[in-house]
């Protein structure tokens, strides 16, 4: 049994290695050696996350977790399970283990019967990174058979460390470009991918090929695995209602460069097949809004007001969109201004579509 004062010594530790890693990456592999500390696992996975979304965006997965990694993506975005990642972002849960919520009965999970299972693991504990009103990231250990399922201690002891590793999760998500850095369009510009519905790459032209090369070298992933924010919007895609528009997005802060943008949208071919497009593309202001709005602390109503000078709209039809008066929309603006380092509204322009676009050489 650990000591309060050994756990509060694991929580400095993790503190630390905020301070001194260089990328997401390598923050959680190292973080996963320390939790080791305070709650022994035989597997783990740690999965950065989309906020608006909840949709991966790279994941660091252990060598024992890797082969069956698909798999848990066909059942949390296909089946209805125990302790989907989603639901538990949105209650007031963020820990649970799947022996508990099972009481004591793993069979009653699909995920536990056709995944965890066969692959010799008995139990399963899942958190959520949650700091402030936002999801940053999931964190999934596993216990293998023969060793004991996971305690409400072991809940508590994870639990105390969350808000830490929320935090400096938010914090790699939310570094910014540098001002007056640019990329240039035939390096970081659009692609567009095909695949088929057991998520073979089909087709792709030049820049979706330089994409996938950079978001394996972010997970740190052999050539032939297809990234996990690929297989994040192409299961949902595949798995969204027929009635649907069968696409899902995500964003994802890049380490040497723009954010990207990636969708998947269901093809129907005419042989019957289902595909799946996906396109990459450099975000824009108005795909980073919430990010932005995260960076600078801007309020609800102050990131309503940017979305409206993104668009164009003039203080008087911003005034009247958000039912307020022109001198009020005045005040908001200023505080955008400060917050942003900027002093006037064509200034804040010019700074974000130079700090987010894409130029031509």
């Amino acid at each position: 049994m650990k000591t309060i004062r050994q756990l509060n010594h694991i929580k400095q530790q993790i503190i630390r290695l905020g301070t001194v890693s260089e990328s997401s990456h390598s923050y959680r592999t190292s973080l996963l050696s320390i939790l080791r500390q305070a709650v022994p696992f035989d597997a783990a996975c740690c999965t950065h996350v989309d906020p608006q979304t909840l949709l991966s965006t790279g994941a660091v997965t252990e060598d024992n977790v890797e082969s069956i990694h698909h798999h848990l993506f066909q059942i949390e975005y296909g089946e209805d399970d125990i302790n989907p990642y989603e639901q538990m972002v949105h209650s007031k849960v963020h820990v649970a283990t799947l022996y508990e919520a099972t009481e004591g009965q793993p069979d009653l999970s699909a995920r536990y019967q056709k995944v965890l299972s066969p692959a010799g693991f008995e139990d399963e504990l899942r958190a959520v990174l949650v700091h402030g009103d936002a999801c940053w990231g999931y964190l999934t250990l596993y216990r293998k058979s023969g060793q004991p399922v996971f305690s409400q201690e072991d809940c508590v002891r994870i639990a105390l460390m969350l808000p830490e590793i929320a935090a400096r999760m938010r914090a790699f998500s939310l570094e910014l470009p540098e001002r007056n850095q640019t990329w240039l369009e035939e390096d970081y510009g659009s692609g567009i991918a095909v695949l088929s519905d057991q998520l073979v790459l089909l087709s792709s032209n030049p820049t979706a090929d330089r994409w996938l090369e950079k978001l394996r070298s972010l997970e740190k992933i052999d050539h032939h695995i297809l990234p996990r924010p690929i297989r994040a919007v192409s299961t949902q895609a595949i798995n969204s209602p027929s009635e649907s528009s069968g696409m899902a997005k995500s964003c994802i802060r890049m380490s040497d460069g723009p954010y990207l943008v990636i969708r998947a949208s269901r093809l129907h071919a005419y042989d019957g097949q289902t595909q799946i497009a996906i396109s990459f593309e450099p975000a824009r202001p108005a795909d980073m809004l919430p990010i932005i709005a995260e960076a600078y602390d801007l309020t609800k109503r102050e990131q309503h007001l940017l979305e409206g000078v993104i668009r164009g709209l003039s203080t008087k039809e911003l005034a009247a969109e958000l039912h307020i008066s022109a001198y009020t929309v005045q005040d908001h603006l200023k505080s955008i201004f400060a917050k942003a380092g900027v002093s006037s509204r064509r200034e804040l322009i010019w700074h974000l579509h130079s700090r987010y676009s894409i130029s031509e050489k």
